[in-house]
């Protein structure tokens, strides 16, 4: 009987590993699916110490001894979702589902009706929560904030000039008059905006210094400034910045420079200290002109778009044209994956087995870095498992002709 015994542990084993192949061939489109094999062990009578035949053992069958997944990595395809994520390397992703922490590498991710980042079973992505721009360091799930980002006023604005040394300084070095560009060789402006978000135009003026420029200490420029949208005169408020002094190589050497203060914004924001800098401008034979043109500040905007760096870093574009960082996603690796519990929906969870989660930021601690606007998909490789399906199928077939053999045998000796 022991024969009947052997035989249907093979069709046992046979039958585990076509379940096994039919699980990987139907999940061969599941995002994120790591495929599985089944692993065999013989099987022998237990003996005692000393007492095993010398001339061998007959073996009694085989066993299942594991179904072990394939944590390779799978193809990654992009798609037309900027919030989908594909983990290109070690790591799964972290989430909050119904109150219990679990893992997997599905990034097809949107946003529910609170602003949380959830996998299509609702399950909440965790990351680094962010508050104006910085990362905050607590861990929870992601979430967006869709409110508008408030103005910020310009207090910071850098100009980077080439002043042409060939300009006829002013005769006599009269003040600048605004609105006479004969008391001036160049003006330009640029937008800064009030405490309001308001765009107002700041206009500055470039008077060379009549004598300048005569030895070699190089050219001396006057610079006054117009500012709209003020409660002054016509409403415009203007006046001095200060003096740029450039060496003979047409370099910055210095620069005498007052901010501009008090700004009495006519539309009732909060007055407004610019400071100026010129730094990096020049004095060379080569026409007026703006090289750099940096300020702070910005109008208030409405989101318009998210983006995620290889680092999970999560940014909102505003329609304003400015950016601020919304969070990151964190991942998570073990030291055994295989040790790890099959939940499906393309969860794992953590088991003693796995060891201790370990979670960091993309790119660092042998973790993966991700891959926005893409998935990673299944590793199944379907050539492979239907060549494996049909030797699983010729081993089951085997194995029950091994059965029918020795029901033979069996009638043959029931019929002496």
């Amino acid at each position: 009987m022991g024969a009947f015994n052997t035989a249907l542990s093979g069709l046992q084993a046979a039958n585990t590993d076509l379940q096994t192949l039919g699980n990987n061939i139907s999940n061969a489109n599941t995002v994120g699916f790591k495929s599985s094999n089944a692993e065999f062990a013989d099987a022998y009578a237990s003996a005692m110490a000393n007492t095993a035949p010398t001339d061998g053992q007959v073996g009694i069958g085989t066993t299942v001894q594991t179904i072990a997944q394939q944590f390779t990595q799978g193809n990654i395809e992009t798609t037309s979702n900027p919030l989908d994520v594909a983990i290109n390397g070690n790591g799964f992703f972290q989430f909050n589902y119904n109150g219990s922490t679990v893992y997997g590498r599905n990034g097809q991710f949107q946003l529910n009706k609170n602003g949380v980042i959830v996998d299509a079973n609702g399950g909440e992505l965790i990351g680094t929560q962010a508050q104006n721009g910085k990362l905050t360091g607590a861990s929870g799930p992601l979430t967006i904030n869709q409110n508008a980002i408030a103005p910020q006023a310009t207090s910071g604005l850098s100009l980077g000039l080439n002043l042409d040394s060939t300009n006829t300084p002013i005769s006599g070095n009269a003040s600048i008059n605004i609105n006479d560009p004969s008391t001036y060789n160049y003006s330009t402006t640029t937008t800064v905006y009030d405490s309001l978000g308001t765009p107002q135009l700041l206009t500055t003026y470039y008077q060379l210094q009549s004598g300048s420029g005569t030895t070699s200490s190089g050219q001396t420029w006057k610079v006054d400034y117009s500012v709209t949208g003020t409660t002054g005169a016509s409403g415009i408020t203007s006046g001095s910045v200060g003096t740029l002094q450039f060496n003979a190589y047409g370099q910055e050497t210095s620069s005498i420079s007052q901010p501009i203060t008090g700004t009495p914004w006519a539309d009732g924001a909060a007055s407004t200290t610019i400071n100026v800098s010129f730094s990096g401008s020049t004095n060379y034979n080569s026409p007026n002109s703006v090289i750099t043109n940096n300020s702070n500040g910005y109008s208030a905007g409405q989101l318009s778009g998210l983006s995620i760096d290889s680092g999970g870093n999560i940014f909102g574009r505003y329609s304003n044209g400015e950016s601020q960082l919304m969070g990151q996603i964190s991942l998570t690796r073990f030291p055994d994956n295989n040790g790890l519990q099959n939940l499906g929906n393309n969860y794992w969870a953590e088991t003693y087995v796995s060891g201790q989660p370990l979670s960091g930021g993309p790119g660092s601690s042998n973790l993966g870095v991700l891959q926005a606007g893409a998935v990673e998909q299944s590793n199944v490789d379907i050539s492979k498992d239907l060549v494996n399906l049909i030797v699983a199928q010729q081993a089951y077939q085997a194995n029950a002709q091994t059965i029918k053999t020795q029901n033979t045998v069996v009638q043959t000796l029931l019929s002496l």
